[in-house]
């Protein structure tokens, strides 16, 4: 049974909860509706099975993205907390998540012996060169800590070693990702295509499995979200989104597809023109990774690889 098509079912004739008694329900009543409707043929199909090399990629990057998610929660709290105990010291980096600050933060056990911290221990912390050996010194010469930094100076120092260690891991899933790419053909077509790079060409591979599983290149769309519903009514003539899609896929494309008319003069000029027909910012894009969609299918299904000075038609 297709769990997207079922979903959709159940939203046209909801049912009271959601347990495996009214699901088999719904699937006999779906399936009641055969001798009936000429779709119905639609109502079961074989779901294809994604290769074992995308299934591996999956694993990897939804825990890339869990510690990602993870290492932006960690840095807003120590942000916030280093304001709090210590204000001049953000004033030495444009990032608090710049390694050689938290190398800095990590190198001892409290803020008091970061104050009093020797200029040769400076110049031997990891990342930090004159410029920023400068900086240092002068905010231990003028550095005022308030009383919270009793209670609130270790957090600081463990939350810096914690995003020290989410970035090591991160580096070393993408490197299993790296290794991983040229065994599928799906993430070497899509990481072909120009701004995709490696983490949201594997991600989209990963969430995709294979283009196997849809009838036509719209479901392909459908499934990452970036194909809308009509939704008028009168002379009123808008579009809603899927319910029932991959957020993850739907991420993933909508930021490849920002990064890639970044990139590419065609895809800005196509963009360029959505926005002057007044759409907003995340429509244009989202018209761009419809387009792009269309792009990996026709791609996969031919069995190439994406070329730069290929021509779109602009009026698409």
């Amino acid at each position: 049974m297709n769990n997207l098509k079922l979903a959709r079912y159940k939203e046209i004739f909801p049912s009271p909860a959601k347990t495996d008694a009214i699901d088999a329900r719904k699937i006999l009543e779906l399936m009641r509706l055969r001798p009936l409707l000429p779709q119905a043929k639609d109502i079961l199909n074989e779901v294809m099975p994604a290769p074992q090399v995308n299934h591996d990629m999956k694993l990897l990057t939804r825990r890339r993205r869990q510690l990602v998610n993870e290492r932006s929660m960690v840095t807003g709290r120590m942000y916030g907390n280093v304001q709090s105990i210590a204000p001049g010291l953000i004033e030495l980096t444009g990032s608090i998540s710049n390694k050689w600050f938290l190398n800095f933060l990590t190198s001892k056990s409290s803020f008091d012996q970061l104050m009093r911290m020797h200029s040769r221990s400076v110049e031997k912390i990891k990342g930090v060169g004159k410029v920023y050996f400068e900086l240092i010194r002068r905010w231990q010469k003028s550095a005022i800590l308030s009383t919270d930094v009793v209670m609130m100076g270790d957090m600081v120092i463990e939350d810096a070693q914690r995003i020290l260690a989410l970035t090591t891991n991160i580096k070393r899933l993408e490197k299993q990702l790296d290794d991983l790419l040229p065994q599928s053909q799906l993430a070497t077509t899509i990481a072909s295509i120009t701004g995709f790079g490696l983490v949201y060409s594997t991600e989209l591979a990963a969430e995709i499995g294979t283009v196997q599983r849809f009838a036509t290149e719209a479901s392909l769309a459908r499934y990452m979200g970036i194909a809308p519903l009509d939704n008028s009514s009168g002379v009123f003539t808008g579009t809603k989104g899927y319910k029932q899609v991959n957020r993850r896929a739907k991420a993933a494309m909508m930021v490849a597809a920002a990064r890639h008319y970044y990139h590419t003069p065609q895809s800005k000029a196509y963009y360029d023109k959505k926005r002057a027909e007044g759409k907003k910012h995340n429509q244009a894009v989202r018209s761009l990774a419809r387009h792009l969609s269309r792009v990996i299918w026709s791609l996969v299904k031919n069995n190439r690889l994406y070329e730069k000075h290929l021509n779109w038609d602009k009026s698409a």
